[in-house]
C-alpha cells in the first residue's frame, strides 16, 4: 500500500508534523498545543489537514521526468485569547523542521515552501477558529 508516491508524501510529512514539529513546540517555555495526526481531539491538541495533489510541471520537468504536487497543511485553531500566536507558532515550527528535512526522509528531490496564509474568524469572540495554511512544492524524480 505504501507503494504510491503520494501515500508516502502525505505519510513523511504526517511524521514530520508529529515528531520534528512537535518537539520543536516542545522545547518552547510555554505551553503550546501539540500536533496530532488521527482521530484524537483534545484542547491540548491540534489536528491539521493534509492535502495533495499533482500541479503543473514546468517544460524542464516534463523532459527530465520530475513529478511535482501541491501541499497544504491547514491547521484549525480555536478562537482563544492565544490563538493567533498559536497559528504564527505552528508556522514558525514547521518551517523550521521542513529546513532541517527538506527531502523528508530521502521520500522526494525537494519540498519548499510556497506561502503561509493566516485566517482569523471573520467575527472577532464569537468562538470560531483561526486557520493558518501553509503551501509546499513537492517534487520527486524519475516517478512517472
Amino acid at each position: 500500500m505504501e507503494d504510491f508516491i503520494e501515500l508516502q508524501i502525505i505519510s513523511a510529512v504526517s511524521k514530520l508534523l508529529t515528531v520534528k514539529v512537535n518537539e520543536i513546540i516542545g522545547n518552547w517555555n510555554f505551553f503550546f498545543p501539540l500536533v496530532e495526526i488521527g482521530k484524537y481531539n483534545g484542547s491540548n491538541v491540534v489536528n491539521p489537514v493534509i492535502s495533495l495533489s499533482s500541479c503543473e510541471q514546468t517544460e524542464k520537468e516534463r523532459i527530465i521526468k520530475i513529478d511535482s504536487y501541491s501541499l497544504t497543511i491547514t491547521f484549525t485553531v480555536p478562537e482563544t485569547p492565544d490563538c493567533e500566536l498559536y497559528c504564527y507558532g505552528y508556522s514558525n515550527a514547521f518551517d523550521k523542521a521542513l529546513s532541517l528535512d527538506k527531502t523528508l526522509g530521502g521520500i522526494v528531490q525537494c519540498a519548499t515552501i510556497t506561502g503561509t496564509k493566516y485566517i482569523p474568524p471573520k467575527k472577532p469572540d464569537c468562538g470560531l477558529f483561526w486557520e493558518v495554511i501553509i503551501s509546499l512544492r513537492v517534487t520527486t524524480e524519475g516517478r512517472i
